[in-house]
């Protein structure tokens, strides 16, 4: 099986994944077409750079003859340029509320959709990477990728996905570095996109709606159950298009694979940080085994378990649901014949092991046992992830399970699906039902449906 592997020690951005792409084989005529192909008055200009002594390839938007800015540096010159500038009638005429073509979204500029009350909306998008000649795989990831950060805009500001306006990622330069992502990872010809954890940066950094803290709150949104932290520089290392590119290619989260290395390749930053390479580095190469074990992620839990033959009844549900909001991964109770004949119950409570005196202070202060047995065991795991879809009455997740990339298991998250079947006396089985079918008409599976994952086990 054929892997990449990205690594972001140095967070990840749109222009970023380009550079890697091309420095790790993907021919830059293949991108350059991507982009022709879009009809959005933008080229891509790449060059050879050096990061803190790693050379690396630097891929750059030039849109209309003006050179893409990191976004903090674009809102600062925007800044002073709407201090020195007075808007003219006609300034009002060109940014009327009428739906752009192609390449008048080229020529709108972010600030001014902002200013103005207009952006370019997901159908728009949709529109022009539907309307471009690349691959309908292709396509199909670039719409994705778009998917993502609306779902994760819309949640921030409260609305609903169709009404986004994506006043900075919907500007031309991201729309490139999306869709040449997707043509992009599709020419490597890999069977599984890996990632490491994502180093996100830190500080503050300007954007549309202010001063925001780094990560911004839609890369935090999108990177939800990726693992990520924050080293020592002050910036913002992973963009909004960088996480929603992570979220949509990447399969599971791992430290470097066991592999037979082909190539790697290096894509650079903008800034230069000393002694911090402002790369992200992508391996390619043949994974030298495709056992389970080489599929699965490998963990270290602790199990904690009690006998319990003299507790009321009642306060068991009430132990399960305190062992959850502490932290616990999963929590269960199996019937046991105990001594002098009693009947009783083995309460086990599975949990990481920074957990496990908070969770056993819990059974001891909440239940009558008197010992809390304790062990450490390794626990291997399908890689899992999140995505939403459209029912009648609103929008719920789908846990997706996933083995060498391919998705194994899924089901609808049941506190999304209860919701809605009490706020709308709708029976809970009917929502899960749709919300089934919703997933696989996304997926375009109409055959046979995988076993479904039990959302509530570990």
């Amino acid at each position: 099986m054929r892997i990449a592997y990205l690594e972001c020690f140095s967070g990840i951005s749109g222009d970023m994944f380009m550079g890697a792409l091309v420095d790790a084989g993907v021919a830059p005529k293949i991108l350059e077409e991507a982009v022709a192909a879009l009809n959005i008055g933008a080229r891509l200009e790449i060059s050879r750079v050096v990061r803190s002594g790693i050379s690396a390839t630097k891929v750059d938007v030039w849109v209309d003859g003006e050179k893409d800015l990191p976004r903090e540096e674009f809102w600062e010159r925007e800044r002073h340029q709407h201090e020195n500038h007075e808007p003219s009638h006609a300034d009002h005429e060109h940014h009327s509320h009428s739906h752009p073509s192609p390449r008048e979204i080229s020529r709108t500029k972010v600030s001014a959709q902002h200013e103005h009350g207009h952006g370019c909306g997901l159908a728009e998008i949709r529109q022009i990477i539907s309307a471009a000649a690349i691959s309908e795989r292709a396509k199909k990831t670039a719409i994705s990728i778009f998917e993502a950060l609306g779902w994760a805009e819309a949640k921030i500001h409260n609305t609903s996905i169709e009404s986004v306006h994506f006043h900075e990622v919907g500007a031309v330069d991201a729309m490139v570095d999306i869709v040449c992502a997707a043509v992009g990872a599709e020419a490597l010809r890999v069977d599984e996109f890996i990632c490491s954890p994502l180093n996100v940066g830190g500080g503050t950094v300007k954007c549309a709606h202010g001063t925001i803290p780094v990560p911004a709150p839609a890369t935090v949104e999108l990177l939800s159950d990726a693992p990520v932290y924050s080293s020592s520089v002050k910036k913002e290392l992973v963009t909004p298009t960088g996480a929603a590119i992570v979220k949509t290619l990447v399969s599971r989260f791992a430290a470097f694979p066991e592999m037979k290395i082909e190539r790697s390749g290096y894509g650079a930053g903008t800034r230069d940080f000393p002694g911090h390479p402002n790369v992200v580095r992508l391996t390619l190469g043949e994974a030298v085994s495709t056992t389970l074990a080489a599929s699965t992620a490998s963990e270290t839990i602790t199990v904690l378990e009690a006998n319990l033959d003299d507790l009321n009844p009642q306060v068991f549900g009430y132990v399960i649901d305190r062992l959850f909001d502490e932290g616990a991964l999963d929590a269960f109770g199996v019937p046991v014949q105990m001594k002098k004949n009693r009947p009783g119950i083995v309460l086990t409570a599975l949990c990481k092991p920074e957990d496990a005196d908070k969770l056993s202070q819990i059974l001891f202060s909440e239940t009558t046992t008197l010992g809390v047995r304790r062990r450490d065991e390794a626990r291997q795991t399908l890689a899992r992830r999140l995505e939403r879809v459209s029912t009648s009455w609103g929008e719920v997740r789908i846990k997706i399970a996933s083995m060498n990339g391919t998705d194994t298991n899924y089901a609808p998250e049941y506190e999304d699906c209860r919701q809605i079947a009490v706020e709308h006396h709708v029976p809970l089985k009917q929502v899960m039902g749709e919300a089934v079918e919703a997933y696989l008409r996304v997926r375009g599976e109409k055959k046979q449906v995988p076993q479904r994952l039990n959302a509530a086990s570990e």
